[in-house]
């Protein structure tokens, strides 16, 4: 049995997910389709289907999600888990609540849980208030997102705003109580017709009460801490784990895929530069040139003869908002997905099997153009859970990682571990 069936809302914040459970000891490969959980590793203890339904239309967003739930049940889960970044990112339209309301339809469950901290990382929630640290989120820079601006700490509210069932919260004070009285106070709550609730997570000890509360729910939420605490309700205790570092090699030329805006991948892209050639694609003069994708092409077969290369869209503040002032917020998004997903397909041509791609949207467009639709994931270390084999004749192996993680050194570490598999056969 598949003891848990995860829908992340994106590739990166998946493979995070399914890279911690490899580091617990549980078997948990990713697919990006329901078509590719037939003939899955039949040692697999769960399964991540990484989708792209973070920011897409809800109603949208809302079949996807419950196609996947389906089709996990089909496959045998036993649980399933919805995944979302840590940061609660959505807006007032979605797409948290109405895929939380949808899977509790078609699940035929009356609850679910909301649990967004990661206590590892200093993401916590007490009161229904998350903190990053010792800074409240709507005070955080993830108040001037450029598509979610998170402006109120309030989880409840925020959830509130964008769901059409009432709200709860449980806090640290019930969970405090023991597991007993905290699901009596739930299901006095559930009998009144609340059935969403924010959960409070102030440190580890509250995660693994939650995951005790929770562990025989059909449905639970939250992001990338919560499976962890859920695996360890039903794995021995005290088992040790063969960490999975090194996948299968694959022979070929190394890349670097950017659209990530954020600071940090526009560190390592600089840091990347000092050494490597990089090919930075203006967004608004690409609008209007129909042979951008020649002309990256023809400059990528040129300089791999050298080593590694790099492809961005990423940019800096004035950047972005001069791109999304000309074409657009969802048209400057769509461009840089469209020519990042072309400029994969033409280096997958010329030879390129290390990808590392930047930015959670880029890669799913990347995973998408290449047609990566199963593969095989490390376990979590420095490289943030994104290191992932597809296996084949052609085998793939890329590393993921959303925008903000990794320091300078990031995509020459990604580089070095795939070069390390290859010598390793």
């Amino acid at each position: 049995m598949l003891e848990l069936g995860i829908i992340a809302d994106d590739l990166t914040g998946g493979m995070m997910v399914a890279s911690l459970l490899e580091r617990e000891g549980v078997r948990c490969p990713l697919v990006t389709s329901t078509e590719a959980l037939a003939n899955l590793d039949p040692n697999a203890n769960a399964v991540v289907i990484g989708r792209k339904i973070r920011l897409i239309p809800s109603d949208q967003a809302c079949a996807d999600a419950t196609r996947s739930a389906l089709a996990l049940r089909e496959a045998g889960c036993k649980r399933i888990y919805y995944k979302y970044c840590a940061t609660f990112d959505s807006t007032p339209k979605g797409n948290i609540g109405p895929i939380a309301e949808a899977l509790m339809a078609a699940l035929d469950t009356d609850r679910t849980i909301f649990c967004p901290a990661f206590p590892e990382y200093s993401v916590t929630v007490f009161q229904g208030r998350m903190f990053l640290g010792g800074v409240m989120l709507g005070e955080s820079a993830k108040q001037h997102d450029p598509v979610t601006p998170m402006t109120n700490s309030n989880l409840v509210e925020v959830l509130a705003a964008q769901s059409t069932s009432p709200v709860g919260l449980i806090s640290h004070g019930v969970l405090g109580r023991g597991r007993e009285a905290a699901a009596v106070q739930i299901q006095r709550q559930v009998d009144q017709g609340t059935g969403l609730f924010i959960i409070d997570a102030a440190d580890n000890d509250d995660v693994t009460a939650i995951a005790e509360l929770t562990s025989e729910w059909a449905l639970t939420t939250g992001a990338d801490a919560l499976p962890m605490y859920l695996a360890r309700t039903w794995l021995p205790a005290g088992q040790k784990v063969a960490q999975r570092t090194l996948l299968p090699p694959s022979p070929g030329k190394e890349a670097v895929l950017a659209g990530s805006c954020a600071s940090g991948t526009l560190r390592q892209l600089e840091h990347f530069e000092k050494s490597h050639p990089v090919y930075r694609i203006d967004l608004v003069a690409a609008a209007s040139d129909s042979h951008i994708t020649n002309k990256v092409r023809d400059w990528a077969a040129r300089e791999l003869q050298n080593g590694p290369v790099a492809i961005a869209t990423s940019s800096d503040v004035p950047g972005v908002e001069r791109a999304q002032q000309a074409l657009g917020v969802d048209g400057a998004a769509a461009l840089a997905d469209k020519l990042l997903g072309q400029a994969a397909e033409a280096l997958h041509e010329l030879g390129v099997r290390k990808f590392v791609v930047a930015g959670g949207e880029t890669s799913g467009q990347v995973m998408s153009s290449l047609g990566v639709e199963r593969v095989q994931v490390s376990s979590f270390d420095e490289l943030s859970g994104g290191y992932c084999h597809q296996a084949g004749p052609d085998p793939v192996s890329l590393v993921l990682k959303a925008g903000a993680l990794g320091d300078p050194q990031f995509f020459f570490t990604a580089l070095e571990r795939m070069r390390a598999a290859d010598r390793n056969q």
